[in-house]
């Protein structure tokens, strides 16, 4: 049986969500599941691989994004089958299902994985922002409350990320920190 069959098959169960509901919710839940597991690998790529003169620093942190994202990988994992669903969180199906793009490999510079790490983080929020709305729109407030919990760490992670970019990007914009990229764009200035 193949991933896109088995994370939309449901098995029976009392819970009062109709299962037209319950099969779109499994089906996010479980691209959630498998890009949440990628993310996590490769939070664990660059913590093995950072070097630089931020390296303990960076080391540290890359390790306790991973371990964040491995207690969202089992909360995720136990609402699709609290929902009725087959969890599908396998290394392979994580790869063949994620959204996020490969991590570059040849990478070693602490900026360089920062920067990957805070890519990455940027997509997965903006999916995470987009399954709080449509699980509240399919009826499950609790699965939107377990999106909304998990949207609050990682654009506190991004944040966190992002700071140590933000200093190099304001120096390029040649010190006009005052403004955002949008407020210069909008105004016509790049």
């Amino acid at each position: 049986m193949s991933d896109n069959t088995i994370s939309s098959r449901l098995y029976p169960t009392r819970i009062d969500i109709p299962a037209e509901a319950r099969v779109q919710i499994v089906v996010l839940l479980n691209k959630t599941l498998a890009a949440s597991l990628d993310l996590k690998t490769q939070a664990k790529q660059a913590h093995w691989n950072v070097k630089g003169t931020d390296f303990y620093q960076l080391h540290e942190l890359f390790d306790e994004l991973a371990g964040e994202l491995e207690e969202y990988v089992d909360m995720v994992a136990e609402r699709v089958t609290a929902l009725g669903g087959y969890a599908v969180g396998t290394a392979r199906s994580a790869a063949n299902n994620s959204i996020l793009p490969e991590y570059p490999f040849d990478i070693l510079d602490g900026k360089d994985h920062v920067t990957a790490l805070a890519d990455r983080f940027a997509l997965y929020a903006k999916h995470i922002r987009e399954a709080i709305a449509k699980t509240d729109d399919l009826g499950d407030a609790d699965t939107a409350d377990l999106y909304t919990e998990i949207s609050r760490t990682i654009d506190k992670r991004l944040w966190f990320l992002e700071a140590h970019l933000q200093v190099a990007e304001i120096k390029a914009e040649n010190g006009n920190a005052g403004a955002t990229k949008t407020q210069k764009t909008a105004a016509g200035v790049r």
